[in-house]
């Protein structure tokens, strides 16, 4: 856990227990014991809390006042949402987990997967029907070994037309076979005329327990006489943090001139990570990297992430000293790749490529029903643990991501008839990117649909941005 929250849980979780829960009636307190951590655990970081009147440290005058709230909810899940801050519009991203075992994996890269992701469209003239695009199949998968390649488009599971509200329980099995379709655009560009038919060829997909590497694509590409690094960065993850170092030694020792950081399909996670990897574009040290800042009655614990000349182990880190980066998002890029190009762009020139990133600038932690909120001494009786948001990102410049995500200076969508091949030249994202690079500007090319989902839609934590 980050040594700002060790400080902060050891120094005030007294301070926030009030006398009115004393356990009077421990009957009471145990049939509702993990109502009551929640409550206590969202009282204590929750970043909202002073817009949440249910989470006031006066908010109840007796113990049985606090237990009567408590009782009031039927399941630690409604009592959690009970206390979020304007799901639709500001919270979108605190979650509450049953099993916090498959959290912390999910945390580490491991999930169980079939390997595949995809993105999902409003089937033509249709805002209900979806089909699917394959926008990735991860090496050494379950489907890697089956014959799914990016580009490929599927308009059913196991039989049943895609909509946007079967999408979650068509995917939800172990095992489920998707029935490959054609995207038909009628020789016109107008989507209008647009149509989608069926093939006979189906394809079975089955989730295993996967380690994913986040770093999905390396490459040093020559534009001319420059050397470009590419880089597809799929996850935060610290436990990779090494072999991105060696990434950026490999950047370093063929000398590149440019960066190409492609982050579309990545959703974010560690903040750590996410400050290492700015140092390693940069080569700054010991500046601002971003500013977290938690609520007010945590506000004396806002703290600085600073660039770093070194991995959590020691090890020097691999800087290729670059003054101006290109990045690829689109809306499945979220929380700590937003954070990275928000906190690089007071220090370096960074020209975004793609379409607005997803908008989610708050850090969370995890936070388990122990008497300090840590994973040792965790109540042996349940899973239950919370991933609320507890502290604002700002740059150095005290600048938040907004809302509705990053705009993009050079603006380009995947077309779902011309998804390319990752990392070719050619695919049209990156092709974007090299152009931009070549000639100092691109014209945007915004043909193609936006996506309602992609396969992250589907797993609550996958947006995260987490202290370690």
């Amino acid at each position: 856990m980050n040594s700002i929250f060790k400080f902060i849980l050891f120094t005030l979780a007294f301070s926030l227990t009030f006398s009115c829960f004393k356990d009077n009636d421990d009957s009471a307190i145990q049939s509702s014991e993990i109502n009551d951590f929640v409550w206590k655990g969202m009282n204590f970081v929750y970043l909202y809390k002073d817009n949440i009147p249910n989470l006031a440290n006066d908010r109840f005058t007796s113990d049985s006042d606090y237990r009567n709230f408590l009782n009031g909810f039927d399941s630690p899940e409604n009592l959690f949402e009970s206390l979020i801050y304007e799901r639709a519009l500001v919270d979108r991203f605190s979650w509450i987990t049953s099993n916090y075992i498959e959290l912390e994996q999910q945390f580490s890269g491991v999930s169980k997967t079939s390997g595949a992701e995809f993105n999902f469209y409003y089937a033509p003239g249709s805002t209900t029907n979806v089909f699917g695009v394959v926008r990735l199949v991860q090496p050494s998968s379950s489907a890697s070994s089956t014959s799914l390649t990016r580009g490929q488009i599927f308009n059913k599971i196991d039989g049943i037309s895609l909509t946007e509200n079967n999408l979650r329980s068509l995917l939800n099995p172990e095992t489920y076979t998707v029935h490959l379709a054609t995207y038909d655009t009628n020789g016109t560009t107008a989507p209008e005329d647009d149509s989608i038919t069926d093939n006979t060829e189906t394809i079975t997909l089955t989730k295993t327990v996967f380690s994913e590497n986040p770093i999905f694509i390396t490459d040093v590409i020559t534009l001319n006489t420059m050397k470009v690094g590419y880089l597809m960065y799929n996850g935060f993850v610290a436990n990779y943090d090494a072999e991105l170092n060696a990434v950026f030694g490999d950047f370093k020792a063929q000398n590149i001139e440019h960066l190409i950081l492609d982050l579309r399909y990545n959703p974010g996670g560690s903040v750590n990570t996410a400050a290492i990897l700015g140092s390693m574009i940069t080569g700054i040290s010991n500046e601002v990297f971003a500013r977290l800042l938690y609520n007010s009655d945590l506000e004396s614990n806002n703290k600085n992430f600073n660039f770093t000349t070194t991995l959590s182990s020691g090890t020097a880190i691999n800087s290729v000293d670059l003054t101006k980066i290109h990045v690829i998002t689109t809306n499945g890029s979220a929380s700590a790749s937003e954070m990275v190009i928000n906190s690089l762009k007071p220090y370096i020139e960074v020209v975004q490529i793609g379409t607005n990133t997803n908008g989610k600038a708050q850090a969370s932690i995890t936070i388990y029903d122990s008497p300090d909120f840590q994973r040792q001494g965790a109540n042996p009786n349940h899973l239950y643990a919370l991933q609320p948001l507890v502290a604002a990102t700002v740059n150095k410049d005290n600048l938040g991501v907004p809302f509705n995500g990053l705009t993009p200076d050079i603006e380009v969508r995947e077309n779902v008839t011309n998804f390319g091949v990752l990392g070719d030249v050619n695919e049209p994202l990156l092709a974007a990117a090299l152009a931009a690079i070549q000639s100092g500007r691109f014209t945007s090319d915004v043909q193609g649909f936006t996506p309602i989902m992609d396969s992250n839609s589907f797993k609550p934590h996958s947006k995260e941005m987490y202290l370690d």
